[in-house]
């Protein structure tokens, strides 16, 4: 049985629940927090007497998270700043561990902070607190409340001078808005340059340019009288707004340039095998074009390209823990369906694809503690939800610096000459090349069948394929460990544990899923052309308001792996509404996204073609009406009697009008024949009517109907 960081134990007795904060990695030792009392600290308890417990039933594991936050896009401008203002003070103390969970070692960290950042001593406390009861994130840390004060907002210039009193000379200005103006125009064109000039000298730029009161020559040049020195601001106030809106990252690159900034200022990250020390320390992820052309599931005749295979592995036993194919090409939506097959249970994911397999051969489920990614996907706002969702550390590699992450990169070159020999429509070396097999018109297969082909090769490296370059430590040896992945990952667990995270897998994907906006119609809820519904839009009469008062957005989660679901996500992620599919969408179920796109762009396409077949058969048609028309007028003006006035041609309408049903009749009349000719077979029979007893099975009209029911009842 094994205990990871961040899971949750309820208390069977006293209902109270405790948080694994840490575990150390002999498994021996384990430092916990009531997560709900307001005073407390964290506490010490042998792993052996937690399994004992759990064991007895006195502790129970509890997999539903009680702390939720709400999606980044939903917070405050100021709720961000107070989160960040504390976890400043608090960034530093909590990589101590397990120190900091001792109180003499946390209250020296306590100290130095309030010295560095004026805090008190019981508000570092409750930051302590917030963080580790809450789950270890930086989000622990927003306010509970909506009120409020200013603490770090920058105040408006008034008359009085703010900030420290000057010891000598002039009191100085106050740095309003205009003056910041002043001071990004005057960094922007003398200092953050490749002229690379002293800060020093943009100050005086700036003062020359901005702040001279008169002008006057002297031998021909042009010279400037500077402001009073209570009017100009100070070098001092000009570095301090410039190490406050500028950091150091974007003041290099602007003043070096990318290039130099990538190869002497970037920040230099370890090598894939250092700072590991037992499963989920690292984890590699990298995405890479597949060597084969797909076809449709929906139709064998569609080429629909090469598919995206994202790998993530776990750098200490280099065993394959999360992965993804699709069509959508490397980005962060990839990325994010890979880490989020990372925490989702395999036994599970491989029956979706009817692969039975046991939970102990692919046993990965959880979030490392570092993540190591390209730059391309894993930057900026989606990253930064990650981060602030789970407390995950992301570190990119520099640009064409694939070999930091050499295990992942390395593990694509073998499962594509693994299963090259076996796959039609593999492209090989020669493909463009003149002469050489278009190996597009050999696809047969899938994008299904591709992830099954992809999931048993990952399942025969992780239980078979042997390392032969993997360095065994010597405790490894000693246990006589073979280096397996699976082999490896399992005596990590045993051994090594401390560093993986546990996280509910709905919690995760609902958070990791990419969000976008679908329309509420009278005919469901919208997303590119798929309709859903739900129990809330039926309860609040969704629909028939839109079809009343028009339509809405609403913003929806979704997997576009599989487009059976979307979710309705409020500022909770933990409360989310599930659409399923319409009737009318049904053709959609079991699809992914990209397969769905690629179907309606095929069917815009055959309607288009079928559009242009039906306006030639519409003009054939109208052709044929006006040929008619036209040898009816024809017709008529060469028997039409024209001395007839128009009262007389229009004057006896019925009169001609029985005239013309009476011949419509003899027309039409069926005509028995005395002598038929004997049938054949298929052919109609008529029976003659006999014309001695005058019965006829012609059908009576209604009148004489109710006649005879009333004579029936009279008599």
């Amino acid at each position: 049985m094994n205990f990871f960081v961040n899971e949750l134990l309820r208390d069977s007795q006293t209902d109270k629940q405790f948080r694994i904060l840490w575990v150390d990695e002999g498994n021996i030792i384990a430092y916990l927090i009531d997560i709900e009392d307001t005073k407390a600290l964290p506490f010490k308890r042998t792993i052996s007497e937690i399994k004992d417990e759990v064991i007895q039933e006195l502790l129970i594991k509890i997999r539903k998270e009680p702390f939720a936050f709400p999606d980044i896009d939903e917070v405050s401008e100021k709720y961000l700043l107070l989160r960040n203002q504390s976890w400043e003070v608090i960034e530093e103390m909590i990589k101590d561990e397990p120190a900091i969970f001792e109180k003499k070692p946390r209250s020296n960290h306590i100290n130095k902070a309030i010295k560095v950042h004026g805090v008190t001593y019981p508000a570092v406390r409750k930051y302590l607190r917030k963080y580790w009861q809450r789950g270890k994130t930086i989000n622990a840390l927003l306010p509970d409340y909506k009120n409020s004060g200013a603490k770090g907002v920058t105040r408006e210039a008034g008359d009085k001078k703010r900030g420290r009193p000057r010891k000598h000379f002039s009191t100085g200005i106050n740095v309003d808005d205009s003056t910041k103006k002043i001071f990004r125009v005057a960094l922007e064109k003398y200092y953050l340059t490749s002229k690379q000039n002293q800060l020093t000298d943009a100050y005086k730029m700036m003062i020359k340019e901005f702040y001279a009161k008169d002008i006057y020559f002297d031998d021909g040049i042009q010279k400037v009288i500077i402001e009073d020195k209570e009017k100009i601001p100070t070098l001092v106030q000009f570095r301090y707004w410039y190490n406050k809106e500028y950091n150091i990252v974007e003041s290099t690159i602007a003043r070096k340039g990318q290039k130099k900034f990538n190869k002497d200022y970037r920040a230099i990250l370890n090598t894939s095998n250092s700072e590991v020390n037992g499963p989920g320390s690292r984890y590699q992820i990298d995405a890479t074009i597949g060597d084969v052309y797909l076809i449709s599931k929906f139709n064998p005749n569609w080429v629909i390209g090469r598919p995206i295979i994202y790998l993530v592995m776990d750098v200490f036993s280099r065993m394959v823990v999360g992965m993804y194919i699709g069509l959508e090409g490397p980005s962060w939506l990839g990325g994010m369906m890979a880490i989020a097959n990372t925490v989702s249970n395999k036994e599970k994911f491989c029956a979706e694809y009817g692969i039975t397999i046991n939970r102990e051969e692919w046993p990965s489920e959880h979030l490392p503690e570092t993540l190591l990614a390209d730059r391309g996907e894993f930057e900026g706002y989606n990253v930064e939800r990650l981060i602030d969702a789970f407390g995950l550390h992301v570190e990119n590699t520099a640009p064409y610096r694939a070999d930091w992450k050499g295990i992942v990169e390395k593990h694509f070159d073998l499962i594509q000459k693994k299963v090259k020999p076996f796959l039609p429509g593999y492209v090989d070396k020669d493909f463009q090349q003149r002469g050489a097999r278009d190996y597009r018109l050999d696809a047969v297969l899938t994008l299904d069948d591709f992830t099954k082909i992809i999931i048993k090769q990952i399942l025969h490296y992780n239980q078979k394929h042997y390392l032969s370059g993997y360095v065994r430590e010597e405790e490894m040896v000693r246990d006589d460990v073979t280096p397996v992945p699976l082999e490896i990952w399992n005596w990590g667990m045993k051994n090594r544990t401390g560093k993986l995270k546990y996280s509910p897998e709905d919690t995760v994907k609902i958070a990791l899923m990419k969000r976008e906006m679908a329309t509420v119609t009278h005919k469901g809820i919208n997303y590119k052309g798929i309709f859903y519904s739900c129990d809330r839009a039926i309860q609040e009469s969704w629909f028939e308001t839109a079809r009343q008062k028009g339509t809405w957005k609403i913003k929806v989660a979704f997997d576009p792996r599989c487009m059976d679901n979307v979710y309705i996500v409020d500022s909770d992620p933990t409360l989310y509404e599930v659409c399923t599919l319409l009737p009318i969408s049904q053709r959609f179920k079991s699809s992914g996204l990209d397969e769905i796109i690629y179907l309606q762009e095929q069917e815009k396409h055959s309607k288009v073609n079928v559009n242009h077949q039906q306006l030639q058969k519409d003009i054939d048609y109208i052709s044929e009406v006006e040929a008619i028309v036209k040898e009816a007028v024809k017709k008529r003006k060469v028997e039409e009697d024209t001395s007839l006035s128009k009262a007389e041609k229009v004057g006896a309408i019925k009169e001609y009008r029985k005239h013309e049903k009476d011949e419509t009749r003899k027309a039409e009349a069926l005509k028995s024949e005395k002598e038929r000719p004997s049938t054949k077979a298929g052919e109609v029979v008529y029976l003659e009517q006999s014309p001695e007893n005058g019965e006829t099975y012609a059908r009576p009209n209604i009148r004489d109907f109710l006649g005879r029911r009333k004579e029936n009842k009279d008599e």
